[in-house]
């Protein structure tokens, strides 16, 4: 089922991590600083190598959690921007044979 309005990954990101400092959490992610501060300010997506690297520092996440949120965030705001509104995920509603 889609989400209203999803959060974009950098705001729950930062609301994960709190007060992050940005620096030793960008040198624990092996990125640049400036990478991760688009991140959290939510100027940049996450990408499926920064999921990775975010489910490797952080414990409880897995990449899939982070790419899923990036994919809602992405397909709300196409929706948003072609007029579209956003749709419910549909059931199979095939019957066993």
């Amino acid at each position: 089922m889609s989400m209203h309005n999803p959060a974009h990954p950098g705001e729950v990101l930062r609301d994960y991590l709190g007060e992050p400092d940005v620096t030793s959490l960008a040198r624990r992610l092996k990125v640049a600083r400036t990478t991760l501060s688009r991140i959290l300010n939510g100027h940049s997506g996450i990408s499926a190598s920064m999921a990775i690297r975010l489910a490797e520092v952080l414990p409880n996440t897995n990449p899939e959690f982070w790419l899923r949120m990036q994919m809602n965030y992405d397909l709300w705001q196409a929706r948003k921007e072609m007029g579209r509104p956003p749709k419910r995920a549909a059931r199979s509603t095939q019957a066993a044979a």
